[in-house]
């Protein structure tokens, strides 16, 4: 994992490797001891048509949050698979979001996680709990390779 440096507010933040959330222009700011901390700076892409954040985004957001506490919380540098993800809508969201997410209870195989998104007021607008399995980096298949060796196999 990199840093990178906004030149706009000189915050520095630690470069993502997903390409789904660097679509979406997610900032992972702090991912230690079972917690992680992500925020997003909202455009009119992320909106619904009531012009607030739409509720897939936001269910993204807490999911990454989550995942990235339950890879802080495993001494084994494991990586994690959402199993079940439970969502409570409070307010509506507008503006920069920031969420955190903890590891609440981890076991050899699974982390119990939670995360809270809050506004740019400082008001809570959604709460999540998630379910995460961990496994071993080795036994994740890169799509992208996989269809790369597949078509050099299939010309040769």
């Amino acid at each position: 994992m990199t840093n990178s440096v906004d030149p706009i507010n000189n915050q520095v933040y630690l470069d993502l490797d997903v390409p789904f959330l660097n679509l979406l222009g997610v900032k992972l700011h702090r991912m230690s001891h079972g917690e992680g901390e992500i925020s997003l700076a909202v455009e009119e892409k992320h909106l619904n048509t009531w012009g607030s954040v739409h509720g897939g985004v936001l269910l993204s957001l807490a999911d990454a949050a989550m995942a990235i506490a339950a890879r802080a919380a495993d001494p084994n540098d494991r990586s994690v698979v959402t199993i079940e993800l439970k969502n409570t809508f409070m307010r509506a969201t507008e503006g920069s979001i920031r969420v955190i997410g903890k590891s609440i209870h981890t076991t050899a195989t699974m982390a119990f996680c939670e995360a809270k998104l809050i506004d740019q007021h400082g008001q809570l607008c959604s709460m999540a709990t998630g379910t995460f399995k961990y496994f071993k980096r080795s036994l994740i298949k890169d799509p992208i390779r996989s269809q790369s060796e597949s078509s050099l196999s299939s010309k040769g």
